[in-house]
């Protein structure tokens, strides 16, 4: 019970143990390493489109979620 709670795991929470090159043997919650994995993949996507702010951010999802013209 104490690992679990060191990791913030729950039962029935999918787990990943991973073998770094110094032969350390990690073990994570999935759900977090699939965020870190996300995080990464969209790391300067943002700065790419131009994107400074919050406010800029939620443009874009409402242009995503009801179009260009909806305001």
């Amino acid at each position: 019970m104490e690992i679990r709670r060191k990791l913030n795991l729950n039962e029935g929470d999918k787990i990943l143990f991973i073998k770094r090159e110094n032969g350390e043997i990690v073990i994570n919650k999935a759900s977090a390493m699939a965020f870190l994995k996300a995080q990464k993949a969209f790391a300067g996507v943002a700065e790419k489109a131009g994107i400074e702010d919050e406010d800029q951010v939620q443009i874009l999802i409402d242009e995503v979620r009801y179009g260009k013209d909806s305001k």
